[in-house]
């Protein structure tokens, strides 16, 4: 009888464990919020005049290793052309297309992408005889729109091709912390341009082709976000 006993709280504790699996999420939603900074003919540095960004985002998620991303952030566009020899006119006849010029530039960013993650670890609270982590280093690449505005410079759009590297965390269940590095390359050279100063447009004459010779940004951020519609576990499509 105590035999019995024993058996059968096991099997009780058995089915309280199986009870208590973590439920399995179908989206996330959060905000970011970061430094952002330009790489062009004004600036060649990384993280030389960096500006505040913030923005959301929100993921779909098939599984533990991959993850579709949507973003839209926004934030600024800063650069000095000092220490750089940028020619007044490139296509004049005067030795290296006549003097030097000198100027400096803020314009303002909206980003709108979409973006693919993959996990390096299965990323879960539970089920860590698969091989799930609480934490996960992640690579990240897609495609969006690049909008531009303000300085002076009229509105530019542009498509723009992330990529980067993350690193994510489960604080509880549903809340998840992470950090993410993304360089956005455009296919633009006038980010950067204003109606004063179409120099950085092309300025030493060569034709650019592709993201050849292209501006570019970057994000550097962290983010929040909460998980969102539990998967139906009796689904045979969630199996």
């Amino acid at each position: 009888m105590k035999r019995l006993s024993i058996i059968l709280l096991c099997l009780t504790a058995t089915l309280n464990m199986g009870a208590q699996e973590e439920d399995e999420y179908q989206m996330e939603m959060g905000g970011a919020v970061g430094l952002d900074f330009y790489l062009g003919d004004a600036n060649k540095v990384p993280f030389r005049h960096t500006s505040a960004m913030g923005g959301i985002l929100v993921r779909k998620i098939f599984n533990p290793r991959m993850v579709l991303k949507g973003n839209l952030a926004m934030g600024h566009l800063t650069g000095n052309t000092k220490g750089y020899y940028i020619p007044e006119n490139a296509s004049s006849k005067t030795p290296e297309g006549g003097l030097p010029v000198s100027f400096k530039f803020k314009r303002n960013v909206v980003d709108l992408g979409a973006q693919f993650e993959f996990n390096f670890w299965g990323y879960s609270m539970g089920e860590a005889y698969k091989g799930n982590s609480r934490i996960t280093p992640y690579a990240v690449a897609g495609a969006g729109l690049t909008l531009v505005t303000g300085g002076g410079g009229g509105t530019k759009v542009a498509l723009n091709f992330p990529v980067g590297v993350g690193v994510k965390y489960k604080i509880a269940p549903r809340v998840n912390v992470g950090a993410e590095w993304t360089f956005r390359f455009t296919t633009t050279d006038a980010l950067d341009t204003s109606r004063e100063w179409k120099q950085l447009n092309q300025p030493y004459g060569i034709k650019s082709s592709g993201l050849k010779n292209k501006d570019a940004y970057s994000f550097l951020m962290v983010y929040l976000t909460y998980d969102m519609l539990p998967k139906c576990k009796t689904c045979h499509n969630n199996d």
